[in-house]
């Protein structure tokens, strides 16, 4: 079967390899994707890896290099293990990509994502959702609404992170938010603080071409350029008595993001970053403790959290679907999907791989 495989840096093949054969375990799922997007954590890879993906046999899931990539995706389900009751031959489902122990001290708490062991499918597995075929866990096969496209199924993994930070933020009506960044992460935290009923939300982004395609998904929302003061600027301008926002929600990774996020924010106001610094940050926190404000960091996401987006999806609060700019055959995925989303010039948020 055709599958998109990573074996080192800048070496990204799309290669015959065998199909999943064999009986299945009892808990296992057999699917055949549909769509998948490439992912940051992808391209971090692809520039500069291995990072995520195995170099030594993985402590859980036990696999190595090279990594069949894809773990935003949809698919249909082909065949289940004896003990799958919940998804049948048929059915159409999201991934939830996240593998880890049931039964470590995390796990016995259903909170899967904090395990040390934890793997990813397309990251750390024998499989992933760039290929014609794929083997996941039972509790990887999330169904989904008969009201919800296979692309907007692909598209909740990356707006459950979103979903998350708004969470931890506690976005409610009326709540005044800065968005830090409008990269796929950071336009999906946008229509994620609307659909939590945000009253004011304001993105600094530095790319012009960024701020295109944010004014274009959220019409709604004050897009601005960070260069000067502008961010501040706005801030005080659209909060009352200029104190700040109620949430800001870091969407980089970077410092100075960071940073931002911090003089934005009100006294008592909470500062969530969900990007992923790739190396430390320098904070002032003695302005953190003056405005005595609380920071919160987020790490993937609940795993429970499918089938709370799958509503919201259907019911048309989480329009997910705006942040796909290009959709390419897997024949492509370097080219139009890597080398394009690296691009300098910012035309792509999220690109959809089909294999």
């Amino acid at each position: 079967m055709r599958a998109v495989r990573f074996h080192a840096a800048k070496d990204i093949r799309v290669e015959d390899v065998p199909e999943p054969s064999g009986e299945l375990a009892h808990d296992d799922v057999l699917i055949a994707p549909c769509v998948t997007g490439i992912c940051g954590t992808d391209l971090h890879e692809y520039l500069a890896g291995p990072i995520v993906t195995p170099v030594e046999p993985h402590v859980y899931t036990g696999v190595t290099n090279p990594q069949i990539l894809g773990h935003e995706f949809s698919a249909k389900v082909l065949a289940v293990g004896s003990a799958v009751t919940h998804v049948a031959a048929g059915d159409r489902i999201s991934v939830q990509p996240l593998l880890s122990p049931r039964n470590d001290y995390y796990g016995k708490r259903g909170l899967y994502h904090l395990s040390p062991s934890m793997g990813c499918v397309g990251l750390s597995w024998a499989w992933g959702g760039m290929a014609e075929k794929a083997v996941i866990k039972n509790y990887n096969a999330q169904p989904i609404p008969d009201g919800i496209t296979d692309e907007q199924a692909a598209m909740i993994e990356p707006a459950a992170v979103a979903l998350y930070g708004v969470d931890r933020g506690g976005v409610a009506a009326g709540s005044t938010v800065l968005v830090s960044g409008a990269g796929p992460i950071g336009a999906l935290t946008v229509l994620a603080a609307k659909a939590a009923g945000a009253s004011v939300i304001i993105v600094s982004e530095p790319n012009p071409n960024r701020r295109r395609i944010m004014k274009e998904i959220a019409p709604y929302a004050h897009v601005i350029d960070p260069s000067g003061s502008g961010i501040l600027k706005a801030v005080a301008d659209l909060t009352e008595e200029g104190v700040g926002v109620d949430v800001a929600l870091e969407c980089v990774g970077l410092e100075v993001s960071l940073n931002t996020c911090v003089e934005a924010v009100r006294r008592q106001g909470k500062v969530v970053q969900v990007g992923l610094h790739m190396k430390p940050a320098s904070i002032d926190a003695m302005l953190w403790a003056l405005k005595d404000i609380t920071v919160e960091a987020t790490w993937c996401y609940p795993t429970q959290i499918w089938p709370r987006i799958a509503g919201m999806i259907a019911a048309g609060i989480f329009p997910v679907e705006k942040v796909i700019t290009a959709r390419i055959d897997a024949k492509d995925v370097v080219e139009k999907g890597f080398e394009a989303l690296l691009d300098p010039a910012g035309e792509h948020l999220k690109i959809l791989v089909t294999t």
